[in-house]
């Protein structure tokens, strides 16, 4: 379901206010106020603002994969029978809690999905036992991240 998001001009101080809570989310209204030169009412308006037109879609805490044991990163390219299986396998494919991102896409594959494993045969039992097995996928390509070396959103 697509949202219309309301048309928004956005200033220097909301792209400055923007810039902080990314960096970090947990940062003080009003540490970040005084920075600017202007009140806490007025970023809490801003950011009201920056919410209703679906600028901000929320805040959340970064958990560090790997010292939860999680130590491989992996791509898989995924193969469907044919495209009309993308919304079953899809659903499927959420029932996966390692599957971190999944994405419809142009070219060789159908689905690209990005994984997260304890090691290469947690990634191996996945593979075999949960995702080549889900009705309507002919066949997987995986590329293992030795190192992801950039992390980012969008600069402001």
């Amino acid at each position: 379901m697509k949202i219309n998001h309301l048309q928004i001009e956005i200033d220097g101080i909301d792209k400055e206010i923007l810039r902080n809570l990314m960096e970090d989310a947990r940062k003080p209204i009003l540490q970040i106020a005084n920075k600017l030169g202007i009140s806490g009412a007025a970023i809490h308006q801003r950011l009201k603002k920056l919410e209703q037109a679906g600028v901000i879609s929320g805040s959340k805490y970064v958990v560090d994969n790997k010292v939860l044991g999680y130590k491989t990163m992996a791509f898989i390219g995924i193969y469907l029978e044919k495209a009309s299986n993308n919304p079953d396998v899809v659903k499927e494919l959420k029932k996966i809690p390692e599957v971190l991102e999944s994405h419809y896409t142009t070219g060789n594959w159908s689905i690209l999905t990005k994984i997260i494993c304890r090691d290469n045969e947690h990634l191996m039992q996945l593979l075999n036992q949960k995702i080549q097995s889900i009705n309507g996928v002919s066949r997987t390509e995986t590329y293992i991240s030795l190192e992801q070396q950039i992390e980012r959103q969008i600069q402001l």
